[in-house]
C-alpha cells in the first residue's frame, strides 16, 4: 500500500510560479514511478508529467513542456512538480500518482497504481 499526500496548490496571477508537492509513504515507493495528472469539472483527468523510479526519465504534456519540471528525492519520498509562467488554463486539482510501470505512468491513466487526493491550483488571468 502506498499512500500519497499533496500540499502546495492555491491561487496564484498568470505568469507566476507555483509548487506543489507530494510526499509518499508505505512500501519501496522508492521503486515507483511518479507522476502528476490533473483535472477539471466536466473533464477527464489528464497527464501532465511523469518521472521514472531513479530519476533518470521524464515526460511531459506537451501543453506543459518548458514550463512544468518534476523531479523526486527520494530520501524524501517526496516528487514536486514546479510549475513556472502559469497561465488561466492550468487551473485545476492536480493530483499525484504512484505506479510501478513508468511507461503506464506517462501513456495511460494508471489503474493499478495509487492516487493522492488531489490539491486545487487556481490561475487568475
Amino acid at each position: 500500500q502506498v499512500r500519497l499526500v499533496e500540499s502546495g496548490g492555491g491561487l496564484m496571477q498568470a505568469g507566476g510560479s507555483l509548487r506543489v508537492s507530494c510526499v509518499a509513504s508505505g512500501r519501496t515507493v522508492s521503486s515507483y514511478a511518479l507522476g502528476w495528472f490533473r483535472q477539471v469539472p466536466g473533464k477527464d483527468r489528464e497527464f501532465v508529467a511523469g518521472i521514472s523510479f531513479n530519476g533518470r526519465s521524464t515526460s511531459y504534456a506537451d501543453s506543459v513542456k518548458g514550463r512544468f519540471t518534476i523531479s523526486r528525492d527520494n530520501a524524501k519520498n517526496t516528487v514536486y512538480l514546479q510549475m513556472n509562467s502559469l497561465k488561466a488554463e492550468d487551473t485545476a486539482v492536480y493530483y499525484c500518482a504512484a505506479a510501478i510501470s513508468f511507461r503506464e505512468m506517462v501513456e495511460t491513466i494508471p489503474t493499478s497504481g495509487y492516487w493522492g487526493q488531489g490539491t486545487k491550483v487556481t490561475v487568475s488571468s
